[in-house]
């Protein structure tokens, strides 16, 4: 008998113990801006929405996102971050969850692992807009604020206030 080919990732004649790393997950890159066409920029550390014009269309951030391996995929897990998946978009856990910028790599999150539930969301679809739920925070989605250029935030549901629904397009 011949000896088996190797599995993905496996060099020929390593142990399992000795594989490689598993590959990394690809990274996507998407524009996301609300129902009320306000995009995302980055201001002090904070991603905000706002109308951005002219040479300031520039200052859009594009969002990264890889599927997070550590819930069940027919929930649509992904992980979302910014400047090429470099800053994670992550979810405080408190009595009113916040959400942050974090400078962890979201290909490194999509491993898995016990701390990843703060930087995934679930994603739905329904009538061409996308919504996104906090896995740590079950019920609270992402939003921007009715006004113009305050911090994206999570929010229980839309209301006078807040926006939830997004349009999610590959750049």
């Amino acid at each position: 008998m011949g000896d088996a080919e190797p599995q993905a990732g496996q060099e020929a004649g390593a142990s399992p113990v000795q594989q490689k790393p598993a590959a990394q997950s690809k990274v996507f890159k998407y524009r996301l801006w609300d129902v009320a066409q306000k995009t995302l920029y980055l201001r002090n550390e904070q991603l905000v929405a706002g109308y951005l014009q002219g040479p300031n269309s520039e200052l859009e951030e594009k969002i990264s996102w890889v599927p997070s391996r550590s819930f069940e995929r027919e929930k649509f897990p992904v992980i979302l971050g910014i400047q090429d998946g470099h800053r994670s978009l992550a979810c405080g856990t408190g009595a009113l969850p916040a959400l942050q910028l974090e400078d962890v790599n979201i290909t490194e999150l999509s491993r898995g692992g016990e701390d990843t539930a703060r930087f995934t969301f679930f994603r739905s679809y329904k009538d061409g807009m996308w919504r996104f739920e906090s896995a740590a925070n079950p019920g609270w989605l992402l939003c921007t604020a009715t006004q113009s250029n305050e911090p994206l935030g999570l929010a229980t549901g839309p209301d006078d206030e807040h926006i939830v629904d997004f349009y999610f397009q590959q750049c």
